[in-house]
């Protein structure tokens, strides 16, 4: 005879919670894109903060000022979701985890000048933290935790 453990449904909180994450982690990609279409702009401001530099060196510093973001961007999207599902599973950690990650991400609101995609994501974001917390979903995390 086997014994199999059953584990409940996430609520419709977590659900709602998941898919915000995931709603925010593609804003927040669509924003890093934008970078990739600002290639004058950032290859403008680089020439008036030196104005010396071959165009073969501002071709070079504009690709890296272009990549670096976007790969950066990519990272935190793949921990973003694999905490998203995370979460979804019922593991506490994981909220706490995206709790903190949109709490910097609101954070750096202040402290950058953020795209319209910013603004849309850090606001899913905090929206799908505040819906990780209400009672469905803590009972859910609770069972998740005494289960597991």
């Amino acid at each position: 005879m086997t014994t199999e453990t059953v584990r409940a449904n996430p609520p419709g909180t977590i659900i709602a919670a998941f898919f915000g994450f995931l709603v925010s982690t593609v804003s927040a990609i669509a924003g890093a894109l934008l970078i990739l279409s600002a290639r004058d702009e950032i290859a403008a401001a680089l020439r008036r903060t030196n104005p010396s530099m071959t165009q073969d060196q501002l071709d070079r510093l504009t690709l890296v000022a272009q990549a670096v973001p976007v790969a950066i961007a990519a990272v935190i999207a793949l921990v973003y979701l694999w905490l998203s599902f995370k979460l979804k599973a019922g593991r506490n950690w994981a909220r706490v985890t995206l709790t903190v990650i949109t709490l910097l991400q609101a954070a750096s609101l202040l402290t950058t000048e953020p795209s319209w995609a910013g603004y849309a994501s850090c606001g899913v974001a905090v929206v799908a933290t505040v819906v990780s917390y209400l009672p469905p979903s803590n009972r859910y995390i609770a069972g998740a935790r005494r289960a597991g």
